[in-house]
């Protein structure tokens, strides 16, 4: 047992018997091995189920990192570029104004479409045609290019919607048969989790003291609170709904540690004889792209093509060679270009922050810096 690992389960096994986190997972890999594969806690306390490292989490945004590798691979294939117009895939999306989003815009959240209609409901969310048509009928928020406002739902049905558009397949099949597949976890990372499939998942719960009625305090009129309905903001509730567990939304993922950690150091380097785009588009993919106040959340962000730059912990401009996405309630997943370096947190009580994953992410790193 490496150094690494006994800190990273000391950790775990502080986490949960102070009753931080309820069930929590972290793999890692350093240059395709893994040198990280710790538990601790239960992935479903009605039965005492234990998180094992194949419990898959619906982990919210965590799966938009999974989500750009699919475009990169494609743009690797040439089916379309990142300065490709959206339009030229789906015509469709150009109603209002929208005929200059390109694929670089969508992937840096600065295409100007953060929003899904206020009176979208739950189950709309399940059902990709008529979002995809909903989202096509916005209007700009701002000009393409010129603002980045995280596209927390639009995003996936964007990026998904052009890879359906360019290869005919749906972003759910293409996760599994290009990414999941090749790296060995077909049965641990998924956009639409089947039914049947589910009762592996780690159920979400909340974390004691969250309270979503804080945003009641909160201005009316912030752009948050425009970009999509309260009924979809990430919760426990949402997350454990059979439907939003069954539905692709790229926007985030069902996924175990261990697979979007392996998802990662599969993007920088070989693993198991698998790299899944070659060094030269993974350098142009995790490269700085746009950086600036976020319009809709008014956060300081950095990003490169379809990741965040940065660890969760790091300051405005630090720690740019990691390429990272975290998810709502507080699991994160990286890759670091610099040490070779990927790892994931997942858990399944949601906290309000990343303090958990940024501890670990932090000591991981720098093991191997």
């Amino acid at each position: 047992m490496t150094d690494v690992q006994k800190q990273v389960q000391a950790v775990l096994d502080e986490l949960v018997d102070n009753d931080t986190e309820r069930g929590i997972a972290v793999a890692a890999f350093h240059e395709g091995a893994q040198v990280v594969d710790a538990v601790a806690g239960v992935a479903d306390p009605a039965t005492g189920r234990p998180v094992t490292s194949a419990t898959p989490f619906y982990n919210y945004s965590i799966g938009k990192g999974a989500t750009a590798t699919v475009a990169h691979i494609l743009v690797e294939r040439g089916l379309f570029g990142y300065d490709t117009r959206v339009v030229e895939l789906w015509p469709e999306f150009g109603a209002h104004g929208k005929e200059g989003v390109t694929v670089r815009h969508v992937l840096t959240h600065t295409a100007g479409v953060p929003q899904i209609p206020l009176d979208t409901t739950v189950e709309q969310l399940c059902d990709w045609d008529h979002m995809c048509a909903a989202i096509a009928d916005q209007e700009l928020w701002w000009e393409p290019g010129t603002k980045t406002g995280y596209h927390a739902y639009s995003f996936g049905y964007l990026v998904g919607e052009i890879a359906r558009r360019a290869t005919g397949t749906p972003i759910g099949r293409l996760l599994t048969d290009e990414v999941a597949t090749p790296i060995g976890m077909a049965d641990e990372l998924y956009f639409g989790m089947p039914i049947a499939e589910q009762a592996r998942l780690a159920p979400l719960e909340d974390a004691p003291g969250v309270d979503q009625t804080v945003f009641d305090d909160m201005p009316t009129d912030l752009p948050m609170f425009k970009a999509g309905p309260m009924s979809t903001f990430p919760t426990a509730a949402l997350g454990n709904r059979p439907d939003i567990l069954a539905a692709d939304i790229p926007a985030g993922a069902k996924t175990s540690a261990r697979a979007i950690a392996r998802m990662y150091a599969a993007l920088l380097g070989e693993v198991d004889g698998v790299r899944l785009i070659p060094a030269e588009r993974l350098a142009e993919a995790t490269a700085p792209a746009f950086s600036g106040v976020d319009a809709v959340f008014g956060n300081p962000a950095n990003w490169a093509l379809g990741y965040a730059l940065g660890l969760a912990d790091s300051a405005p401009d630090g720690d740019r060679t990691v390429f990272a996405m975290g998810g709502a309630g507080g699991s994160f997943a990286f890759g670091d270009t610099a040490s070779g370096v990927s790892c994931a947190v997942t858990k399944n009580r949601l906290s309000m922050d990343f303090a958990s994953a940024s501890r670990i992410s932090r000591m991981v790193l720098t093991a191997f810096r």
